[in-house]
């Protein structure tokens, strides 16, 4: 017995040891973006610590630690998409998969998703209302697997199923001409009516491990209502979502469209308005009096072959994404507060892995490189209120990402990210 627990404790030291030791790791690279300060910082020496950034560039590093060599490479950290639907991405618009799939088949394609969006060198990212059918919150259950190890992705911030009026954006039974019964869902969907069952459907996300909360202030596109900016829930509705959602520490993103969404969303307190498309000069001024973010979304505004979608869906497209782009740089002139966010699932439009693109279109819109990259990092870590990622600094995360050149000259390069580290653990190099 005395034998057995002599090499018990030997083999549990020498793990300790070597787990310990494995902890610590050095990246050298040519440079590193200071994205609050906007310059590159040569030479790029970082030191880690159990997934923590011990020092950058330090006079002295610790004997025998392990170094990974990226010569040549440009450090950022890692990104940040604060609009994703990881049970998304077909390559072809089909409504009816909402009743002939399973939720562990939209479970493995979130998985799938997940990871391809780590691989694009996104670390962190925000599911913002689960487009599955499904009572069990796949978003919630990745971000479990992914903290307790069982499976590999980024950081998961997920919002639960979005809330919706009947016959709204995200009533599921909009999204095609299903018959009566099929998806007539409840407070435990997100379709709620009135303040009394907001209320309940906010707790029940959060009951459930919602981390944040998506309303739906206004219609959509990918939906067979009318018009896509007209206003679903009232400014009464909202308010009691936000002020349910902030007992619980909760913040609220609100999808909206239209100008009044808009201004009833930001005047309720939700933290980030989603596409904000029809933006007019008092849209604008209370955007920037409530320090309301926007979440673009604005590669899908983009030219696209829209054919695909049904006539009623492709006509409201039509209509919205030309005063999106208007809108979006008018709000970037006036100086209104930006997060990154792609949507990234959405069909024939923007794959999980694709994420990237929405930095080329921030910049066509006129943002500088450096003010798109700063969406996807330090003020996306600002709508998260997380306060320990998005910057390359001591005592943050140790998410960090390279790219092959210098991203304020090329903002493209952020498509093509050669080395993706999450909390101290390589995931991509090469």
């Amino acid at each position: 017995m005395k034998v057995l627990i002599k090499l018990s404790f030997c083999a549990w030291f020498v793990f300790i040891t070597l787990h310990t030791h494995a902890q610590t790791l050095v990246i050298k690279a040519a440079s590193m973006l200071d994205v609050k300060k906007g310059v590159i910082v040569t030479p790029a020496v970082i030191l880690i610590k159990d997934g923590i950034i011990e020092e950058i560039n330090p006079k002295k590093l610790p004997d025998g630690v392990k170094t990974i060599d990226l010569a040549g490479k440009v450090l950022l950290p890692g990104l940040i998409d604060m609009h994703v639907h990881l049970a998304s991405g077909d390559t072809t618009y089909n409504a009816s998969s909402l009743v002939m799939e399973s939720t562990a088949y939209a479970t493995l394609r979130s998985v799938r998703n997940a990871q391809r969006d780590l691989m694009a060198g996104f670390t962190t990212l925000r599911a913002v209302g689960q487009d599955h059918p499904s009572l069990e919150l796949i978003d919630v259950e990745i971000m479990r697997a992914v903290e307790e190890g069982i499976i590999e992705g980024p950081r998961i911030i997920p919002a639960g199923h979005g809330i919706s009026i009947t016959g709204g954006h995200y009533d599921l039974s909009m999204w095609d001409k299903f018959t009566y019964g099929v998806l007539e869902n409840g407070y435990q969907y997100g379709i709620a009516d009135g303040e009394d069952e907001v209320v309940k459907a906010v707790r029940y996300q959060i009951k459930h491990g919602a981390k944040w909360i998506k309303i739906v202030a206004t219609a959509g596109i990918l939906s067979l209502e009318g018009t896509a900016g007209s206003m679903q829930y009232s400014p009464r509705e909202i308010i009691a979502a936000v002020e349910e959602a902030s007992r619980h520490g909760i913040k609220v993103a609100a999808h909206a469209h239209g100008t009044e969404g808009i201004i009833a969303a930001s005047n309720a307190g939700v933290s980030s308005v989603e596409h904000a498309s029809i933006l007019t000069d008092e849209a604008i001024r209370v955007l920037l009096k409530n320090g309301t973010y926007i979440v673009p979304t604005a590669y899908l505004n983009e030219p696209h072959n829209i054919d695909f979608l049904p006539a009623a869906m492709r006509k409201k497209a039509e209509e919205i994404m030309p005063l999106a782009r208007a809108s979006h740089t008018k709000a970037i002139k006036a100086g209104v507060k930006f997060a990154f966010g792609t949507d990234a699932g959405l069909p024939n439009e923007l794959a999980h892995g694709e994420n990237a693109k929405e930095f080329a279109t921030l910049v066509r819109l006129g943002m500088t490189p450096l003010n798109a990259i700063r969406t996807a990092t330090i003020n996306a870590d600002g709508l998260l209120s997380t306060n320990d990622r998005g910057v390359l600094e001591r005592g943050k995360l140790a998410d960090i990402i390279a790219v092959d050149g210098d991203p304020l000259q090329d903002i493209t390069l952020l498509q093509k990210v050669s080395f993706v580290m999450k909390g101290g653990k390589v995931y991509l190099n090469k």
